[in-house]
């Protein structure tokens, strides 16, 4: 029930596209524009090609990234993420988070998923190769990504459970608690970045945890 509140809620934002012919993705445009493609075929035998394209850093006036999906290479719609476009067969499912996309599929009538195919060009279809022609490093990258989201989620609770537990009446119960882990200002630094990282890196390839990658954010 929630999950149709949610789907017609969606659908709701969504706007009619202006019809505008999509623009070639550019080289400057790696870390800020996400760009993926779904080729379907329509009753008529028709191929039709759906585009879905985000620009991260570019949002709307109250700070909502702006999905655009294009249909052969024509704007056809607009809505903001999460957003959801019915098309033949089913719909397309978009959600974003801060540092890219975390969903990105067709879902079909009848429950089926499929991820779309990330453009060639973009950081997502690098990454993409990446995996495909270096596997075991594209695993040993992977597993990085995972310890340094873990100690940043590890620093975090650290952060929000010693105030607490540092609040006189607590304090008067349990006694006097210190940090467990007392890292210096430059190493607190370079785990950030390296979560930040971190997160980027799941977020290319369309990898989400609630609380790995919400703690990176």
């Amino acid at each position: 029930m929630i999950q149709q509140w949610r789907r017609r809620r969606a659908i709701k934002r969504i706007e009619p596209g202006d019809g505008s012919a999509l623009r070639r993705f550019r080289w400057w445009q790696t870390l800020s524009r996400s760009l993926f493609h779904l080729d379907l075929t329509d009753p008529t035998s028709r191929t039709l090609r759906y585009t879905v394209d985000v620009r991260q850093w570019k949002t709307d006036e109250n700070g909502y990234v702006k999905v655009h999906l294009y249909r052969d290479g024509h704007q056809h719609a607009v809505s903001r993420a999460p957003a959801l476009f019915p098309i033949e067969g089913g719909s397309l499912e978009v959600k974003a988070s801060a540092f890219g996309l975390k969903r990105c599929h067709y879902v079909t009538s009848d429950g089926s998923e499929y991820q779309l195919i990330p453009d060639p060009r973009s950081a997502e279809g690098r990454r993409a190769r990446f995996e495909q022609h270096r596997p075991v490093l594209s695993r040993l990258v992977g597993m990085f990504s995972i310890v340094a989201l873990l100690i940043g989620v590890a620093l975090l609770l650290q952060q929000i459970v010693i105030p607490i537990l540092q609040i006189p009446p607590i304090a008067e119960q349990i006694g006097p608690v210190e940090p467990l882990i007392d890292l210096p200002l430059w190493l607190t630094i370079t785990l950030g970045l390296a979560a930040a990282l971190a997160s980027t890196e799941r977020a290319l390839r369309l990898r989400y945890h609630w609380l790995l990658d919400a703690a990176g954010n």
